[in-house]
């Protein structure tokens, strides 16, 4: 027999090792000898108050053992000979659309502008250490997409659009840590992806499947609203079947290329600010209502903030605890930042995104004539204004939290992780109206629901404005591109996925759809 059940346990009895089998037998009323396993479905912690809880929900064994292995099995079967599916782009939407199609017995030809995760590094050394951003491999661009040296956060609200257990039980298939299983906000870390990323590479090329490195493609041949060849930058060019676009939201070449071949886009709404740096310690002490040290059995605290400010939302986004800043630029002449942490969150610093809603429509009439792609160019017009205030470099524009909302350049800044490194800039005076006036508001709200959030320790580093993609690639019912039936516009860079979890579940049902008929 097994009982699933809900036990909150204190942060005091945490630290005895049998007290889930005791609490669990007292819950159910039996002996705990009766008990033959438990497992955790979930962990959450309850810091709302001074007392702090963690939240298990667990499945009780009774008379039972414990299954030997996950209910979830991966048929991957050869697929060498199989029909071609090509597939542009290896993040997450590209790999979860590869192996999917391995298991529907077809061929997945990946192309993927970037180098391999082993390779990639030096790219990503190159950007932190001497301001040289390859426009191909960085940390956008390359194998496992944004993600691989972004994090790994898996927490998604996309809990209607797949099996989210799924897409974690294959991360774990493929070397990703179990507690992801667990954890109420799961993440495997910067430090351990590269690892999962290339097991899932070598599943693909176990089974049959191509995967093409360095290899960006510059062209499409259409004819009779079906691409049939791709060409590379390289000069070479596959004909093609069917084609699942799974670029990201940083390519742009891919959105001028579709708009040159009068392929139809969409401007969507997105979000765009500033990324938010404090020592961990300040965080860990309004979430947890301590003085000294946090408790050692407590992770790195976390936060989550929204308001609204004039008819838009201003919010917390891609918040990284024990993390670093990184340098996200995917071009030269621009400065772009995001957040990462390794897997043990262990870092003497805390960042989050804090960005604001951008409505296309509303906002951006006197970007009209850029037409599907106006967010595009406010994106990129706010990425350069960053480069020019940061010194012409990878140097990010910098200001202190309590100078930025009282409107007055810093005449120093706090300790970083941001590698490249920081310059005093007056953000307040820069930033556009848009952003800028709501994002002071904002963090004035924010200092009143955190108490010790606005502080002069920390932070404000420009720009965040890869939040998500402002261009919308269409696509029918049938998952297709309307004009282009054989192209399937996916994950991100289409406008449908907002991170690693959503994203590959896309790439799955791209899969699925670009499979049927052949």
């Amino acid at each position: 027999m097994v009982k699933d059940i809900q036990l909150r346990i204190s942060l005091k009895e945490e630290k005895i090792d049998a007290i889930l089998t005791l609490k669990s037998a007292r819950f159910l009323g039996i002996n705990t000898s009766e008990i033959t396993g438990i497992k955790i479905l979930r962990k959450s912690i309850d810091a709302r108050k001074p007392k702090i809880y963690f939240n298990y929900k667990i499945a009780v064994y009774i008379k039972e053992p414990l299954p030997e292995q996950s209910s979830y099995l991966f048929d991957y079967k050869d697929v060498s000979k199989a029909k071609p599916i090509h597939i542009i782009g290896f993040g997450p939407a590209g790999m979860y659309a590869a192996l999917r199609c391995i298991e529907l017995g077809f061929k997945p030809i990946v192309l993927e502008r970037g180098k391999n995760v082993k390779d990639r590094r030096r790219d990503i050394k190159a950007i932190n250490q001497d301001h040289i951003v390859d426009e191909d491999s960085n940390y956008c661009f390359g194998e496992g997409g944004a993600g691989t040296y972004s994090d790994g956060k898996l927490y998604t609200r996309s809990l209607k659009r797949g099996d989210v257990r799924r897409i974690f039980e294959n991360l774990v298939f493929h070397g990703a840590t179990e507690q992801i299983l667990i954890d109420a906000h799961p993440h495997i870390g910067t430090n351990k992806l590269p690892k999962v990323v290339q097991n899932i590479r070598e599943t693909i090329l176990k089974y049959g499947g191509e995967i093409h490195f360095e290899t960006r493609v510059a062209d499409f041949v259409i004819q009779n609203g079906k691409i049939k060849t791709i060409q590379m930058h390289n000069g070479n060019e596959m004909s093609v079947e069917k084609v699942i676009l799974a670029t990201g939201h940083s390519a742009r070449d891919i959105f001028y290329l579709l708009q040159k071949k009068e392929i139809h886009l969409e401007a969507k709404s997105f979000a765009m600010g500033v990324r938010i740096e404090h020592p961990q310690h300040i965080i860990d002490s309004i979430q947890y209502h301590c003085s000294s040290d946090r408790n050692e059995l407590l992770p790195a605290a976390s936060y989550s903030l929204v308001q609204q400010v004039n008819d838009r939302g201003v919010y917390s986004f891609c918040m990284c605890p024990g993390g670093f800043i990184v340098p996200a630029a995917t071009a030269s002449g621009e400065v772009v930042v995001n957040g990462m942490s390794p897997s043990k969150r262990n870092n003497l610093f805390a960042n989050s995104g804090i960005v604001v809603e951008i409505n296309a429509d509303i906002d951006l009439k006197k970007y009209a004539h850029f037409g599907a792609l106006k967010g595009l160019e406010y994106q990129k017009n706010l990425e350069k204004l960053a480069y020019t205030a940061g010194g012409r470099s990878q140097t990010a524009p910098a200001q202190r939290l309590t100078d930025f909302v009282q409107g007055k350049l810093s005449s120093n800044l706090n300790p970083t992780s941001y590698q490249p490194g920081l310059k005093s800039a007056p953000l307040h005076s820069l930033l556009p109206k848009l952003i800028g006036s709501r994002l002071r508001k904002g963090f004035e709200y924010f200092g009143q629901k955190m108490k010790g959030y606005y502080t002069e320790e920390a932070n404000i580093v420009g720009v965040e404005s890869r939040t998500s993609s402002p261009v919308s690639i269409p696509r029918n019912g049938l998952l297709q591109h309307p004009q282009i039936s054989n192209l399937f516009p996916c994950g991100e860079g289409g406008g449908y996925a907002g991170g690693i979890v959503s994203a590959a579940m896309d790439g799955e049902q791209c899969a699925e759809a670009a499979t049927v008929g052949l």
